[in-house]
């Protein structure tokens, strides 16, 4: 019979992708995961801002962006402003300063419907993998390795995985949609 931990598993992963893919969408505070994504031409390699540097939070409103390299700056600045994050850096000489501003309403709803937008993808791959189970278990049917009940079973089961799974990923997506309206 097929490895119900094999398909938990990938459904886990979906749902850790969708928690670390929310974590970059700024939420008014400052949040070092914004930069996650964003990769810095450090000696002609794309190389992610926490590698060439470190990040604090002096105040929940800012970021400080303190390179060890103070030649990378300038290449840090650009990285930032060429990203999708909407915040312009302030470049002091020694460190970037990334001040978040309060969202306005307009933003906030938007920022709710690409959170939906990440959700659905997920219960979508969820879906996915509990179609590519389901196809799994029939061909074992075929084969005569497993009974037409074990098969009723295991439907049974990934139904159940699938509505465990898709109702966390509706926690996390209301968890995200609560931080984002809250002002």
């Amino acid at each position: 019979m097929a490895d119900y931990d094999l398909y938990e598993g990938k459904m886990k992963k979906t749902l850790a992708a969708l928690s670390s893919e929310l974590a970059t969408v700024r939420a008014g505070r400052a949040n070092a995961a914004v930069l996650d994504q964003i990769r810095v031409d450090y000696y002609g390699t794309p190389t992610p801002i926490a590698q060439i540097g470190s990040v604090s939070t002096p105040d929940p409103r800012t970021l400080v962006i303190s390179p060890w390299d103070a030649g990378t700056l300038k290449e840090i600045e650009k990285a930032i402003q060429a990203s999708d994050i909407g915040i312009n850096p302030t470049n002091d000489g020694k460190v970037i300063r990334l001040a978040f501003p309060q969202l306005t309403e307009d933003r906030r709803k938007e920022l709710t419907k690409t959170v939906a937008k990440y959700a659905e993808e997920s219960k979508v791959a969820i879906r996915n993998i509990r179609r590519d189970a389901v196809e799994d278990f029939k061909t074992q049917k075929k084969k005569s390795e497993i009974t037409e009940d074990d098969l009723k079973d295991a439907e049974k089961d990934l139904q159940k995985l699938t509505d465990n799974y898709t109702k966390e990923i509706d926690g996390v997506q209301a968890k995200k949609e609560k931080e984002l309206l809250e002002i």
